[in-house]
């Protein structure tokens, strides 16, 4: 089965704890802290498999998670690190937010590796916070807890050559004819529901050359299988537009041309100002030779090539792969329309930054401040707590709380945690 748009949850390890330890030695009554720091959570890691052709695995399985760092221990001991959790996937796979819709990884090169959640920092023992006057600190740093995220992961097929066109015009009979690819083919539209892919061989060059589930108008809404179609195609560094020349289904080809031209502009113009030839396909069909004079002087104004063909009786298609060879090698190296813009799950978070609502007397502190805040001390420590207090004044926080009222003794949501305003 052919799987091309899977949604998964991925998590990288939390970090472990550190640990708030003292050294216990006979003969040393009076040991200092010896507590470790806990271990970092382990990564989550795309690699490209060039042996996957589907996202079908991730039908059976939503949710990975990388594993957990280890607490550290006494005697100064570190927790260990969490292993990294290596998803593999197709050659083409694009992954996005699903929130924000941004891109995370574009994974179009072979054998490519990219980390694209990395896990959360082990949190230090309480050997680091001894200082001259604060010989015995009873608390240590939680590790770092990390979010769950939703992504898409999108196939894109990566293909050289494009066969576009309208259901039912001959792209199928096409490839099967200029290659070993075997695709489904009947006389009705949408008879080809994936992608067929299949290596051209022109004299000493070869390419590769996709047949691609025929559009309909609309397609960029996504109608029929317009974004399936879509999807697919805007990797190809070049078109061959397969045209029924004859208008054996009462069709007109100069029309369909112009269709198929504007549903590729409006999802993205880039694709629609690729490289490409037209096959005029379908000559041995009678009223055809009519209507290729009519489509050659339309496409002349684009300084498109159209070459008569007919996939039946494979009239044609060697002087055609030859013209697409050419153009093809002719071509400057691109990425197949890779995406430049590319970040980390973690830069989506815009720093630390917080939000106060009041609700029924109540001052709900929300955001990734007092998220990070409340991981990163021990309440139950007075040290800890003093650095909590300063955190809280140099975030300008309390300054905010009085701006919108708050009085002494109300009541203060800090990311889940109540407490009374002291002023």
């Amino acid at each position: 089965m052919f799987v091309d748009i899977a949604k998964v949850t991925i998590k990288s390890g939390n970090g472990g704890d550190g640990s708030s330890s003292f050294r216990r030695e006979k003969y040393v009554p009076q040991g200092g802290p010896d507590g470790g720091d806990g271990g970092r959570g382990g990564d989550i890691v795309l690699q490209v498999d060039t042996g996957m052709h589907t996202l079908l695995d991730f039908q059976y399985r939503r949710k990975y998670e990388a594993q957990n760092g280890e607490p550290g221990s006494g005697r100064r001991r570190n927790g260990k690190s969490g292993e990294a959790l290596t998803i593999q996937v197709p050659l083409g796979t694009v992954v996005r937010e699903v929130k924000s819709g941004s891109v995370i990884a574009d994974m179009n090169q072979a054998d490519e590796r990219r980390v694209i959640l990395r896990g959360g920092r082990g949190g230090w023992g309480n050997v680091h916070y001894a200082t001259p006057t604060r010989q015995a600190p009873a608390f240590a740093q939680p590790g770092q807890k990390t979010q769950a995220y939703e992504v898409y992961l999108e196939l894109k097929s990566i293909a050289d050559v494009g066969l576009v066109g309208f259901p039912n015009v001959g792209k199928s009979t096409i490839l099967s004819m200029v290659t070993q690819a075997r695709p489904k083919i009947a006389n009705y539209p949408f008879t080809t529901l994936t992608p067929n892919l299949g290596v051209v061989r022109v004299d000493e060059s070869s390419f590769h050359m996709a047949d691609i589930p025929g559009l309909i108008e609309n397609a960029h809404q996504g109608a029929g299988l317009g974004h399936d179609f879509l999807r697919h195609v805007e990797r190809t560094r070049m078109l061959v537009h397969v045209i029924d020349v004859s208008g054996s289904e009462g069709r007109d080809p100069v029309d369909d041309f112009d269709k198929i031209m504007q549903e590729l502009g409006r999802y993205s113009r880039q694709l629609a100002q690729r490289p490409q030839v037209v096959a005029a396909n379908k000559m041995d069909i009678p009223g055809a030779q009519e209507n290729l004079q009519r489509l050659t002087e339309h496409c002349a104004a684009r300084h498109i090539d159209v070459f008569p063909v007919s996939a039946a009786t494979n009239q044609g298609l060697s002087e055609l792969m030859r013209r697409v060879s050419q153009l093809l090698w002719a071509l400057p190296d691109d990425d197949g329309g890779a995406f430049d813009e590319q970040q980390t799950l973690e830069s989506l978070e815009k720093g630390d930054t917080y939000h106060v609502d009041v609700r029924d007397g109540v001052f709900y502190v929300t955001g990734s401040f007092p998220q990070h805040l409340l991981q990163s001390v021990n309440l139950d420590d007075a040290v800890s707590m003093q650095y909590f207090e300063k955190r809280l004044y140099e975030s300008g926080l309390v300054d905010e709380l009085r701006r919108l009222g708050a009085q002494h003794e109300d009541t203060v949501d800090f990311g889940g945690m109540e407490f009374e305003f002291w002023d």
